[in-house]
């Protein structure tokens, strides 16, 4: 844990608890904040979360709340060790029955969030991303702390076949919180930017991470959304004249470079053919093709077509 006194947000999203969660445990059990400040908000010392850790870890195995808060109390003040723990607990330390995700090097926060997706625990899970996305922005959210969970997930299910349950809920938050970026950002003007999936491909959440940033930018766009098969996709250029189209792949199966070809050859050609995702190899991309290494890049090349074509003198 960490030497400073956290505010009960900083601590719920190190726990990977709802601030909510916090407020029960502080009122019923008396696992509250110590450090007082005059004029300010208790805040939660590193004894303070040490315990509650434990409170976390036993609710999270089964143990009633009020079981679990009479052994986080015992517990010696700085100590997060399994000092006092029942027996039950020890060697089953972590959610999900001995099952974490794995972050990397990411944050605390990211660490949080992938707690609160082993239980599920959808307001957490919502908390985290919001507070994230109103402190970093899409593109700092996404790199820093969603990838690592997603990534983690996909990592873990490739390795047990499981969790599915916990992609579903994850992604459903995660599409939710991006949703609300863009209803908080509406974007005027003509959207020259067409984003869609390639055939086939089904994983969106990449591409809903990108139509957020762009809105987060002012920058008008179209989202198709997954599974768009190439003759759909040339229709849509040619009907509404998008200068950028960015085709997002996350696997091989799904990036056929002939899509790609394709929308190059289409009647009202874009200025901009964008092949996102790890599905497209490089060496298969056709010639006027960009491959963007990650969001950011995604972002700053949208923009520059749009910033192009406010300074021409007609559309």
């Amino acid at each position: 844990m960490a030497d400073e006194a956290l505010s009960a947000g900083a601590a719920a999203r190190r726990l990977g608890v709802a601030v909510t969660t916090l407020r029960t445990w502080h009122q019923r059990y008396g696992l509250g904040p110590s450090e007082h400040v005059p004029g300010h908000h208790r805040r939660y010392t590193p004894a303070d979360l040490a315990r509650l850790e434990i409170m976390r870890r036993l609710t999270a195995e089964g143990v009633t709340p009020a079981e679990a808060a009479r052994w986080a109390r015992q517990t010696p003040a700085g100590s997060a060790a399994e000092v006092g723990v029942p027996q039950a607990s020890r060697g089953a330390a972590r959610d999900g029955g001995g099952q974490t995700i794995p972050v990397g090097r990411a944050g605390p926060a990211a660490r949080g969030l992938a707690r609160a997706a082993m239980r599920l625990d959808s307001v957490a899970i919502g908390e985290t991303i919001a507070h994230a996305l109103a402190t970093d922005g899409v593109i700092g959210t996404w790199d820093g702390l969603l990838r690592p969970v997603l990534a983690g997930l996909g990592e873990r299910h490739a390795a047990t076949a499981g969790l599915i349950e916990v992609e579903h809920l994850v992604s459903r938050c995660v599409s939710e919180a991006f949703a609300a970026v863009a209803r908080a950002h509406p974007a005027t003007g003509p959207a020259r930017i067409l984003l869609s999936c390639a055939d086939e491909e089904q994983h969106t959440l990449p591409l809903e991470a990108l139509a957020a940033a762009l809105a987060e930018a002012g920058v008008s766009y179209r989202m198709l959304g997954a599974r768009v098969p190439v003759e759909a996709l040339v229709e849509a250029v040619t009907r509404t004249g998008s200068a950028a189209v960015v085709i997002w792949s996350h696997s091989p199966a799904t990036a056929d470079p002939r899509q790609l070809s394709a929308l190059l050859a289409a009647p009202r050609r874009p200025l901009l053919a964008l092949a996102a995702g790890p599905g497209w190899h490089p060496d298969t991309l056709p010639a006027g093709v960009v491959r963007p290494a990650a969001l950011a890049e995604a972002v700053s090349l949208a923009l520059a077509v749009r910033d192009s074509l406010d300074r021409s003198p007609a559309d």
